[in-house]
């Protein structure tokens, strides 16, 4: 019988890193009072993102998903206006997260 891939569990790596950063970055900066430790965590998997989704799906793919990564950090802080910080950081996390995994699971492979 032939075995099927689960893409989903696959694409996770890249989306659980990519929704570390920007939850983790938040925390970071709340509980430390230091913007700039909570900016060098978003920074951080933001690049070790970028480095999955450009191995995993292309430059293209990587490209769009680090744009909507630095956009979700952006849109965030206006969002929290509204709704409140942790509610805004988790609803552009779970925004970032569903884009990776579906970009990376049916996009093209790359490897």
């Amino acid at each position: 019988m032939a075995r099927i891939p689960n893409v989903l569990s696959a694409a996770a790596p890249a989306a659980l890193t990519a929704a570390g950063g920007l939850v983790g970055g938040y925390g970071v900066a709340r509980w430390t009072g230091r913007r700039e430790l909570g900016g060098a965590v978003l920074a951080v998997a933001g690049a070790g993102a970028a480095a999955q989704w450009n191995r995993r799906s292309g430059a293209a793919t990587a490209a769009a998903l680090t744009g909507l990564y630095v956009a979700a950090f952006g849109g965030s802080h206006p969002l929290a206006k509204k709704i409140g910080a942790w509610p805004s950081v988790l609803a552009v996390t779970a925004v970032v997260a569903a884009a990776s995994t579906a970009a990376t699971a049916v996009g093209p492979r790359k490897h």
